[in-house]
């Protein structure tokens, strides 16, 4: 079986808790996680928080910089203000919990793949992640619309108003059976949820190493 965390996708509409799990699993497998929405372009924020639909064009730039991100060739990993990510653990550090053998760093020290909170909504993006970082995990936040609406009219979010829901979850496109992705049901609450994915995570791992 690998010894490392592979790159993770934590994915689903805008409302399924992509951030607040995506920090959760972070921890529990000692590893970095990065907030996607931190690296959108201005102009797409700008967008979003006028509850105009990103364009695929606008989208692709924003992409390229989450599958740098997953491949590591971020310098250290750090946010867009150059902060220290959430959920990072200091090299060689083996929490309790996280998927057997894995550690806080890669062998000879280098960073560990992240966690990386991204919608990810079409088969398309995902390709473009892949493209990047082909051993990525998709970890698919999945629930019914009206969880997710219930959840977004609760908060407050700085660019993604209730309004883009319907366009998100008309964008969404099923993962398919030749991408890797483990799901987490949303109606459970953050640590079972997290606790579920950790237990698919390492059923994979056995069954890619087998």
């Amino acid at each position: 079986m690998t010894t490392q965390v592979p790159p993770l996708v934590v994915m689903g509409v805008s409302g399924c808790g992509k951030s607040t799990v995506g920090a959760l699993l972070a921890g529990r497998l000692g590893v970095p996680f990065l907030d996607g929405d931190d690296y959108h372009p201005a102009a797409n924020k700008e967008k979003m928080a006028a509850g105009i639909p990103l364009t695929d064009a606008d989208r692709e730039p924003w992409l390229a910089r989450i599958g740098q991100l997953l491949a590591g060739q971020d310098p250290a990993g750090q946010d867009p203000a150059g902060h220290q990510p959430a959920g990072h653990k200091s090299a060689g550090q083996d929490p309790a919990g996280a998927v057997a053998g894995t550690t806080g760093s890669h062998d000879g020290g280098t960073p560990v793949a992240p966690i990386v909170a991204c919608s990810a909504l079409k088969r398309s993006y995902r390709d473009l992640l892949r493209a990047a970082a082909p051993d990525v995990v998709f970890v698919h936040l999945s629930g019914s619309a009206a969880t997710i609406a219930a959840r977004m009219e609760a908060r407050a979010h700085e660019f993604m108003p209730r309004t883009l829901l319907e366009s998100q979850l008309a964008t969404l496109e099923a993962l398919e059976p030749d991408e890797a992705y483990v799901v987490g049901d949303i109606t459970l609450d953050p640590g079972a949820l997290v606790d579920a994915v950790v237990l698919q995570l390492r059923s994979r791992a056995g069954s890619v190493a087998a």
